[in-house]
């Protein structure tokens, strides 16, 4: 993690991690604006009591209606945009700016009153640090100005000593510091969790030789999943079966170290040559494995099974001083789902794909055999 904004140094990474913490994120934003609110509001009882009914307590009490006003469209917006995560991070920031700039215009207004409003200085700057969810720099941002613009309104306007003042700004420094420290440690803390749980996630769908999807996900969600955008869309969904040839000679030449060489080698190659984020490399077995590819046709998934064919034949694996020469045979089946028939066909696809697999064991091996269905 970055130290200074306590995120994810990777984008990709802090935006899993924003995304999975959205709907926790915009619920403490809508307590926090209503409850800020409320009592942001009501001190406007205190205005009138120091300054009378007067323009100016009016002036005052019209400015923290305004503040109000733009929490509660916030929470419209967030309402509105309930999976957007620049609106939240848009009206989080927005609604801290207008909570300090109303909260510096009050100060102005009541300029006599600076000791006490360094108490409510200190209060608000816990509150952007803590208790509004942002982003930790953001925070930091709008919060230092916010000080800096308080000690130079009571430098000019206020009627304090010159260590009264020297005073208030130490302390209220201090309460920057602490309110920074206490909210890194929660954004440390949250993206620990999250790490954790990705950890976990990973090994619960993972294997743990070759790092490819587990049979459990592709039964639990993963086939379901993408059977289901194919046939929303009408697209065209491959898979293919793959299995090392004569495996147990491998195990049984070089040792399992060696089998695991193999497995690792070709797994490797298979992530290298599909689609990141698009296709996906499943162990389906020991030494079988499946593929799934999105949006191919039948003609994609015979080229891409022909490339793995020959690359695996045409490259040996090293182990130790010795290499090991290994095949493979491939079952290809596809569907298009934007044909009818092809829905009475979608529970077959693996089957269908297992059985042209044995159809090309039994050819010889090192071979690829493919069908369209239905």
């Amino acid at each position: 993690m970055a130290p200074l904004r306590s995120e994810f140094r990777n984008a990709d990474a802090e935006r899993r991690f924003q995304l999975h913490h959205l709907a926790d994120t915009q619920a403490q934003l809508r307590i926090a604006f209503l409850f800020c609110s409320v009592f942001y509001l009501g001190f406007a009882v205190t205005d009138v009591m120091w300054m009378g009914y007067t323009a100016h307590s009016a002036l005052l009490v019209g400015a923290r209606l305004l503040v109000v006003i733009i929490a509660l469209t916030s929470l419209l917006l967030l309402r509105r945009f309930p999976r957007s995560l620049a609106m939240t991070r848009i009206v989080a920031t927005v609604t801290e700016v207008a909570a300090c700039a109303g909260f510096l215009l009050i100060a102005a207004w009541r300029s006599s009153e600076f000791s006490l409003h360094a108490i409510s200085m200190a209060i608000l700057i816990v509150v952007l640090y803590i208790y509004i969810p942002n982003r930790l720099m953001y925070a930091l941002a709008v919060a230092v100005t916010a000080t800096i613009g308080f000690v130079l309104l009571a430098r000019l306007l206020g009627s304090m000593r010159e260590v009264e003042l020297a005073t208030m700004a130490t302390l209220l420094v201090l309460a920057n510091v602490f309110g920074y420290v206490a909210a890194r440690r929660y954004q440390v803390l949250w993206r620990d969790e999250f790490r954790a749980q990705t950890v976990l996630k990973n090994l619960s769908v993972r294997d743990p030789l070759t790092g490819c999807y587990n049979r459990r996900h592709l039964h639990e969600q993963l086939l379901e999943t993408e059977l289901s955008r194919a046939q929303r869309y009408r697209l065209s969904l491959t898979v293919i079966m793959c299995d090392l040839d004569h495996f147990k000679n491998v195990n049984d030449s070089f040792g399992h170290d060696g089998g695991d060489a193999v497995l690792l080698a070709f797994a490797g190659l298979m992530q290298a040559m599909t689609r990141d984020s698009i296709d996906s490399v499943v162990r389906y077995g020991g030494e079988e494995f499946l593929l799934i590819l999105p949006e191919t046709d039948l003609r994609g998934g015979v080229q891409l099974a022909e490339r793995l064919r020959q690359a695996l034949a045409s490259n040996p694996v090293p182990h130790g001083e010795r290499m090991i020469r290994a095949t493979a045979s491939f079952g290809v089946a596809s569907i298009d789902f934007a044909e009818p028939e092809s829905l009475t066909a979608q529970q077959t696809m693996i089957a269908t794909a297992d059985k042209l697999l044995y159809a090309a064991k039994e050819g010889g091996r090192n071979q690829v055999c493919a069908l369209q269905l239905p």
